[in-house]
């Protein structure tokens, strides 16, 4: 759960992309695009992923000069929109937003409609964060210590949100409980916007999604934020300790991106589109979002 499958795929992945690249001239990407990109994202709008896509395909389309279009296809662990993209013309004018929640399908499921390795090409990881264990402050807890003490006496009668079963909320939460011990009880949305909105309201106690979404939330004082999945504290959570400071030695999970073309999309183009990544990565604009997202 902490790097071994995600390292696999991620390893694998690039060598699909270094493969895809050696040796292909260069001149049959000229034209390319001369029409607009979509990017499926297969998360609801306003999860962990969207935003900082966006942010990515706003300054994509200025240096390419033609529209990147984000379109959401959340659902069934995103597998709905990765399969979409699977079966889209790999002419580098679809493109699929992944992160480690294809990684986590491609164990949790007995078949998938698309191979999660085959059936793509890697053009570029574009960031990762750590997830962010929070509670509604009705909750009686303000530690990791004091949660998993509270949930003890409690078992099986603590919700806990995700943005879908197989998402990487689900498993960083699922491995959080296995580690400490805890019968919490799963509440799978569609999406990380829905949970949110219900984590926010307190129809849900607490989740643990990507740091990006609920940094302001946190700042407002509509969420308590108890430890970090990374193995690191975050810089924009400097206060809140590791769930491995916490009591959990060993854990560590990370929210990551990247982006993906259909197998068969032409060298030249994923190398277009790796360049030309490498600088939206690069720009203020973009460093400062991702920053500013964790």
């Amino acid at each position: 759960m902490s790097a071994g499958p995600f390292a696999r795929l991620a390893l694998a992945l690039g060598f699909v992309l270094a493969a895809a690249t050696s040796g292909a001239p260069i001149a049959t990407a000229q034209d390319y695009p001369n029409r607009p990109i979509r990017i499926v994202v297969p998360f609801s709008p306003g999860g962990a992923v969207d935003g900082p896509t966006r942010a990515i395909a706003q300054e994509l389309a200025k240096q390419l000069k033609q529209p990147v279009v984000i379109e959401n296809k959340p659902g069934a662990g995103a597998t709905i929109g990765t399969d979409i993209v699977a079966k889209s013309p790999a002419d580098g004018y679809t493109l699929l937003l992944a992160s480690q929640t294809n990684a986590i399908s491609a164990s949790l499921y007995k078949s998938l409609p698309y191979d999660p390795i085959g059936d793509f090409v890697a053009i570029s990881l574009l960031g990762r964060e750590p997830g962010v264990l929070v509670v509604h402050p009705s909750m009686p807890v303000s530690t990791v210590a004091e949660l998993i003490a509270y949930a003890k006496a409690r078992p099986g009668q603590i919700n806990y949100a995700s943005s879908g079963n197989g998402s990487g909320q689900h498993l960083f939460a699922a491995m959080f409980a296995s580690m400490a011990g805890l019968q919490l009880v799963h509440v799978p949305y569609r999406g990380s916007g829905p949970a949110t909105t219900d984590l926010l309201a307190g129809v849900v106690p607490m989740s643990m999604p990507g740091t990006a979404g609920m940094v302001r939330h946190i700042a407002a004082g509509k969420l308590r934020p108890l430890a970090v999945s990374g193995s690191r504290r975050s810089p924009q959570l400097p206060e809140v300790p590791t769930l491995a400071e916490s009591g959990l030695a060993g854990y560590s999970a990370y929210v990551w991106m990247g982006l993906f073309a259909p197998k068969g999309t032409p060298a030249p183009v994923i190398e277009r589109l790796h360049r030309e990544l490498m600088i939206a990565l690069a720009t203020p604009e973009v460093k400062g979002h991702l920053t500013t997202a964790g």
